[in-house]
């Protein structure tokens, strides 16, 4: 099954099984019960931020919505086995998918991280971006390209081979620079 239609499947069944109304958790997320509905029906998909916050609200940590198996002990993420995953839009409009993830651990139970490789496709000329925010941290490594991150009032770049950790509670936004595409490593914890 596709993985964008996995989460979004997911986040309708914990929310349904919970008994909380589209109104209830736009209440207590903070987020718009139109978006939420849009997410639910496949008109459109979150960025991270927005995902958290719903995963806060079902009481499930991230990677619930990505979890395939449930593995106890170590998972090896061979790069031969890589499959394209999730896409985030990152609150973009002229393009629904700008970030390509790949998840390093889908199938590790349990875990409080989720790593990923994500490919970054070039900006948009004069292209506005809006941040966003969210409990936990962030560890972004660069692979390839040159990364612009937005953080609060400062704006920071790394190239291949920098990395850059941060509280995701502060405004950010990640993309590539230079009008060209990046490739990054990125751990996103959330507490829970």
């Amino acid at each position: 099954m596709d993985a964008n239609k996995t989460v979004r499947n997911r986040i309708k069944m914990l929310r349904e099984s919970r008994a909380i109304t589209l109104e209830e958790m736009a209440d207590r997320s903070g987020l718009d019960a139109e978006q939420i509905n849009r997410i639910e029906n496949d008109i459109d998909f979150p960025s991270l931020a927005p995902l958290i916050k719903i995963a806060r609200v079902l009481g499930v940590r991230l990677g619930t919505f990505l979890d395939d198996r449930d593995e106890s002990g170590p998972v090896i993420s061979r790069r031969e086995n890589y499959k394209p995953g999730i896409n985030f839009s990152n609150n973009r409009t002229a393009l629904r998918h700008n970030m390509e993830y790949y998840a390093l651990a889908s199938d590790k139970s349990g875990r409080h991280m989720e790593p990923f490789i994500i490919r970054i496709e070039a900006p948009e000329k004069n292209e506005d971006f809006a941040p966003s925010s969210h409990e936990g941290e962030e560890f972004i490594y660069c692979l390839e390209g040159t990364v612009e991150i937005v953080y609060g009032a400062n704006t920071y770049r790394i190239k291949e081979g920098d990395s850059i950790y941060y509280d995701s509670i502060v405004a950010h936004h990640v993309h590539a620079a230079d009008l060209q595409g990046a490739k990054i490593l990125a751990i996103v914890y959330t507490p829970f």
